[in-house]
């Protein structure tokens, strides 16, 4: 495997530059509109998560040169050069204004409080709540002309990542119809070999063991703990045989993962509140340091963050390994929707819709992929146009042996490329040291991805209940504090409203 230079090294560190960074341009951008629009230019409003596209400035020796003779940089910021790319594609002038959210659902209270985007790149449940509430604008027809030289997504698209946006609904309508993949993986443990056996860390129920106290981490939001929880609950189930040989097998794991009934709710809780014992913390960002520096030895972890915590790892001469739960994992993706108040609260919502697609498609370019992939860390669901293997060779440039290594692995692609495991066009010969490693995270075995599933969004009542139960794991269960205790607070207080009174008069 080739060394990678990691453009998000040190970003745990940056983060709040780049946050401060990317405000005070879009402010600067706001304050200067008046000055630098004309009547032709498009002002396309963009909400990304933070560090999640290249913004460019790439030293010399960060150039990458593939195989098949591509050399990708990135001078500028690629919405900028999106910029460039549309006013010589178009003839017409788009600024763009790039904005960022730390999670799911601030972007969901910013939308709430009045925030006015056009597009915006929220995950597959948020997605899903969106197109609930009717907020998301469709696709035009001539976005899916695969004829359409400039239409990169649909021609560039993952079949994998297509196939599961057009065989998913919300409400009778396929999420194809709104969103356009940009980035995808996985859940799993991320673990340390040489305090963890990979056996332990192929299930969830390495958070809940006693051996391992206060050495494991969990996430600190609701949907993902939940998510371990029922595979703690249901493990028997999920890893028995009848089970797992069952012709609706997928259905089935589905459904037992998305089981939000008051009784595995009331269940889950007990279980998380049992796990809050167990478990050095719950983080959202700090867990790959923790892997990192020796605090933790095993972690629940997204795909991409296990994969930039193995890189950090590897350079302190050390390994940590991924591993995907027997009972099954989440498939999670994050893509590009259009906001109705967005695209008709403009001047002329045509050109608007058109900026935006144009925007989707031009990130959706091999050489976009690759950029952001570098940068971000994160697997895109971009694979290239049959007869482009410019994303091929980029995960070749990164996983693939150097010839004078003396054991290796054949492993396949083609799922994702080409939609057919056994394309031998898409086999990637690398270090068998890869097993359970950055490429198994980036591009999981598609036997692996048999036992993953998408958590659906919760409707309102479900996310009252959902929440509640988060609360209480959080903080406490109001309702298991005793009477006594209610009589003691409540004397407590009189005592104080006594003696406040008695000072007064």
């Amino acid at each position: 495997m080739r060394k990678r230079t990691r453009r998000r090294t040190g970003m745990l560190v940056l983060a709040s530059v780049t946050a401060a960074y990317l405000a005070l341009y879009g402010m600067l951008q706001n304050n200067m509109q008046v000055f630098a629009k004309s009547e032709d230019e498009i002002v396309l409003r963009v909400c990304n998560w933070e560090e999640y596209i290249d913004t460019g400035d790439w030293d010399e020796e960060e150039r990458i040169e593939l195989d098949n003779g591509v050399e990708i940089f990135g001078e500028k910021p690629l919405y900028e050069d999106f910029e460039d790319w549309y006013f010589e594609t178009y003839g017409r002038r788009v600024r763009v204004e790039y904005s960022c959210f730390g999670t799911n659902e601030d972007l969901y209270n910013q939308l709430n409080l009045g925030d006015t985007y056009d597009l915006v790149c929220p995950s597959e449940y948020m997605i899903m709540k969106l197109m609930a509430e009717g907020r998301l604008e469709p696709y035009s027809d001539t976005f899916y002309d695969e004829n359409n030289k400039c239409n990169y997504y649909i021609n560039n698209v993952s079949p994998y990542i297509y196939n599961v946006m057009n065989t998913n609904e919300i409400n009778g309508e396929r999420w194809s119809k709104y969103a356009a993949g940009y980035m995808w993986g996985i859940t799993g443990v991320l673990y340390n070999p040489e305090a963890v056996t990979q056996e332990d860390a192929s299930s969830w129920k390495i958070f809940a063991d006693t051996r391992l106290k206060r050495q494991v981490a969990l996430k600190d939001n609701v949907r993902d703990s939940y998510f371990a929880a029922l595979g703690i609950l249901k493990a028997d189930l999920l890893t028995g045989e009848e089970f797992r040989s069952a012709p609706d097998y997928t259905k089935r794991l589905e459904d037992e993962m998305n089981d939000t009934s008051q009784e595995t709710i009331d269940e889950a809780q007990a279980l998380l509140e049992q796990l809050m014992g167990n478990i050095y913390s719950l983080e959202t960002d700090s867990g790959k340091a923790d892997m990192v520096s020796g605090k933790i030895v095993a972690d629940y972890q997204w795909s991409g963050d296990a994969v930039y915590a193995m890189d950090q790892a590897d350079e302190d001469d050390f390994e940590l390994c991924f591993s995907v739960p027997e009972e099954g994992a989440n498939l999670w993706f994050d893509g590009w929707v259009m906001l109705k108040d967005g695209i008709y609260g403009s001047a002329d919502s045509e050109k608007q819709k058109h900026a935006a697609e144009a925007f989707v498609n031009y990130v959706s370019r091999p050489e976009s992929a690759v950029r952001n992939m570098y940068y971000v860390g994160y697997t895109s669901s971009i694979a290239g146009a049959q007869g482009d293997n410019t994303i091929f060779e980029y995960i070749n440039w990164c996983y693939g042996a150097e010839d004078s290594e003396p054991d290796t692995i054949s492993y396949p692609l083609g799922y994702f490329f080409s939609g057919d495991s056994a394309d031998e066009r898409y086999v990637i010969t690398a270090s068998s040291q890869q097993i359970d490693r950055q490429l198994y995270a980036q591009y999981p075995p598609e036997e692996t991805l048999k036992r993953t599933v998408v958590m659906r969004y919760f409707n309102e009542e479900t996310s009252k209940a959902i929440n509640q139960m988060w609360i209480n794991v959080r903080c406490f269960d109001i309702n298991d504090v005793p009477l006594a205790a209610w009589f003691a607070v409540l004397a407590v207080f009189l005592l104080i409203v006594r003696k406040i009174y008695g000072k007064v008069a």
